[in-house]
């Protein structure tokens, strides 16, 4: 995930290379390298990448575009559709960086793990071969087939997705842009690039949701004319619910899912109160883990446990939210007492041990004993205050006391 910045005033012709000074010197480096490696063939930074930085953002994670050509390649000839004939490989290129490198052979891209620097999170570049897409059956993952850089970026989700810095084997580098996204990015609007872009893939109408949640993005009219042809597809795209994982892990959660509600497409996703009013709470400066923001939403399903598999969150919402929901004491802060607080405004501490004591409990056994019991009539929703819990266990305490149950 990249960090936005202040939107950035149009770019100039000829200022393509400046936008490359935004990015750290080993990245430069890499790009630099990348693109001596790649001659003839032409090598460019692509995508979300590009487009953070026309935001004045700094993309954490690079994604590159190989185009294995002929022709004359780099900065010079970047408008030039040249065929995938000539050149070194995506394999072949990794090698060569000198860096640990995973290579995907089916669709013939390597991930490549770069350093790390003082302490901080790990962090990779794609190296993509220039590809063409088509869908054998909408939903489904693309076959790919060898393409050139110009059809790569045809094949992208939207207008400002589609962006390409071609660089060059000397440093330079210059702006290419096919689809108008540059324009789409001006305007802050996503435009699929062809009329069944969301219907071949409707986990495209997520993920313009978290971009336009993230980067305050509008939904442009064929985007919108899109929207029931994904809702459609939804059952039938595995995709959908992964991006639906990732949606819980933007910033703020709250503003993906009310861009989907905007946009007609708020069933996609249990009701959202939780996620908006947590995200107030991050406003104002408290912590919020995506796993408190997947609590929420598990809150409001139906079925918790057959969503939380669905998207593929594991056991960590799950238990946070059942520690929410039981009685046990939680401190002020932690996300169960955060989430509680949400759940149940109304809601008291329950009685201590402490508590039941000085109520009249004898320390020992009794108190394990009212607190089982004090806990079972919460859980029957008996109390309607603080007050009808102290009196509940009054009750309990006279009535086992004569019993002979209380030592």
């Amino acid at each position: 995930m990249s960090r936005p910045g202040p939107p950035q005033p149009p770019l100039a012709p000829g200022q393509a290379g400046a936008l490359l000074e935004r990015l750290p010197p080993g990245d430069r480096a890499l790009l630099s390298a990348l693109a001596r490696r790649a001659a003839p063939g032409r090598v460019a930074l692509v995508g979300g990448a590009v487009r953070d930085l026309l935001l004045g953002g700094v993309p954490t994670d690079l994604d590159c575009v190989l185009e294995v050509g002929g022709g004359a390649g780099g900065v010079e000839d970047s408008n030039a559709e040249s065929p995938n004939t000539a050149g070194p490989d995506v394999a072949e290129v990794a090698a060569g960086l000198g860096l640990p490198f995973l290579y995907h052979p089916a669709f013939g891209n390597a991930t490549l793990t770069l350093p790390a620097e003082g302490g901080a999170p790990e962090r990779f570049a794609d190296l993509v071969r220039a590809r063409r897409e088509h869908y054998p059956q909408p939903g489904q993952n693309p076959l790919p087939e060898p393409g050139s850089l110009e059809d790569d970026l045809r094949r992208r989700d939207f207008g400002i997705n589609a962006l390409a810095l071609v660089l060059g084997p000397g440093g330079g580098a210059t702006l290419l842009d096919v689809v108008g996204g540059l324009a789409d990015l001006e305007a802050r609007v996503l435009r699929p690039l062809h009329p069944a872009s969301l219907h071949e893939d409707a986990s495209r109408l997520v993920r313009g949701a978290r971009l336009a949640g993230r980067l305050d993005l509008a939904a442009s009219p064929e985007l919108l004319a899109q929207v029931p042809a994904a809702l459609a597809m939804a059952e039938a795209t595995p995709r959908l619910w992964a991006e639906l994982w990732l949606l819980l892990a933007e910033p703020r959660p709250g503003r993906a899912a009310a861009a989907l509600r905007a946009w007609g497409a708020g069933g996609l996703l249990p009701e959202t109160d939780l996620l908006d009013a947590l995200g107030a709470l991050a406003d104002r400066g408290q912590s919020v883990s995506p796993t408190l923001y997947a609590a929420a939403l598990l809150a409001r399903a139906p079925d918790p446990e057959a969503l939380s598999a669905r998207l593929g969150l594991g056991g960590k919402a799950l238990g946070l939210l059942a520690r929410a929901q039981a009685d046990g004491p939680h401190p002020p802060g932690s996300p169960e007492h955060t989430l509680r607080a949400l759940l149940r405004p109304e809601a008291w501490a329950p009685l201590t041990g402490r508590d039941v004591v000085a109520l009249g409990v004898p320390p020992g056994p009794a108190v394990g004993r009212a607190l089982a019991h004090l806990s079972a009539l919460r859980r029957a929703g008996t109390f309607q205050g603080p007050e009808d819990e102290r009196a509940a266990l009054r009750v309990w305490v006279r009535e086992t006391g004569k019993a002979g149950e209380v030592p």
